[in-house]
């Protein structure tokens, strides 16, 4: 495994008892219909999820270009949707897991792929749904390109 397809942050949190299955408000958009058996998470459930780091992981499921203009939440674990089924050894077992990508659905996606094979999905998450409804996101700024010899 290259060490750009997986970035391990830390674990985060979840609240014991889980979260309700609600639908984050504004998403009513014809265009937004919800497909997957993982729930969609509004930003309160996450909120909740994300006070005790010691039970949960969040998987960022996008592209490291997408991580990078988006933003993420501060700590989590980066696998590529394309790569998640061949990555999945490396995927905690003993913790909730959070999916995330822009909107949601990769990570609903990807959180119906983990279910299947056993893991505890908390719910899904969009990073840019949860900072419209208010939620803080951290931004990444990449380092500066390396500088070229000269000849």
């Amino acid at each position: 495994m290259k060490c750009s397809t997986l970035v391990f942050g830390a674990a985060l949190a979840l609240l014991a008892g889980g979260v309700s299955a609600q639908q984050p408000a504004g998403n009513a958009a014809a265009a937004d219909v919800w497909k997957y058996k993982t729930q969609r998470l509004t930003r309160a459930q996450i909120d909740r999820l994300l006070a005790d780091p010691a039970k949960v992981l969040v998987l960022d499921v996008r592209r490291p270009d997408e991580v990078v203009s988006k933003g993420s939440f501060p700590v989590y674990l980066s696998v590529q949707a394309k790569d998640l089924e061949s990555e999945l050894a490396f995927v905690p077992r003993d913790r909730q897991i959070i999916t995330l990508s822009n909107h949601a659905h990769r990570a609903g996606a990807a959180g119906d792929l983990l279910a299947s094979k056993g893991f505890v999905v908390a719910g899904a998450a969009g990073s840019e749904d949860y900072e419209a409804q208010g939620g803080k996101i951290a931004r990444i700024t990449p380092p500066p390109p390396a500088p070229t010899a000269s000849r």
